[in-house]
């Protein structure tokens, strides 16, 4: 990854304080998830990846142009990706938060992905706790497919840390 796809803690806390001003319900997911979950940043990420309450998708969007942010991806109801060329890259996911507490969002192909209640966790990082997908949803989202070499390192922090 060369220094401009790089997206550093600095930009994560950024993106962090930006969600929390705006009083968006969020959790931190993938590589910087991870990171979050162990509690040190383990390698370079290329973005941050956010699943949020959808309701608040439209004043998050507006939030983030506003700061820069310009849209790359964007697979409406699933996914949208930004960037911003000092920021770096945003994947976020909207998702629909159920009165249980479990959450679904929309898969690409048309159907759901289903997060249970007990996915949706905090993790002490940087002295700030934050909001992350726990360490069993993580291990799933990283299956069922090939896995690259930033998810091998990944799953093997997650294994060191939380051994099944």
């Amino acid at each position: 990854m060369s220094k401009k796809e790089i997206t550093s803690k600095e930009n994560l806390i950024d993106v962090l304080d930006l969600l929390e001003d705006l009083n968006v319900t969020y959790w931190v997911d993938g590589g910087w998830g991870v990171d979050i979950l162990t509690g040190k940043q383990n390698r370079d990420h290329r973005d941050i990846d956010i699943d949020f309450d959808g309701k608040f998708e439209e004043v998050l969007l507006e939030a983030l142009k506003n700061k820069g942010y310009k849209i790359t991806t964007d697979w409406s109801p699933s996914r949208i990706e930004l960037h911003h060329p000092e920021l770096g890259y945003l994947d976020i996911h909207p998702l629909i938060i159920n009165e249980d507490g479990s959450a679904k969002q929309a898969a690409p192909d048309g159907g759901w992905y289903h997060f249970e209640p007990k996915w949706f966790s905090r993790s002490l990082f940087e002295g700030r706790e934050i909001p992350c997908i726990s360490a069993e949803a993580q291990k799933l989202f990283h299956s069922g497919y090939e896995l690259r070499e930033v998810d091998r390192i990944d799953m093997k922090n997650l294994d060191c840390l939380f051994p099944e």
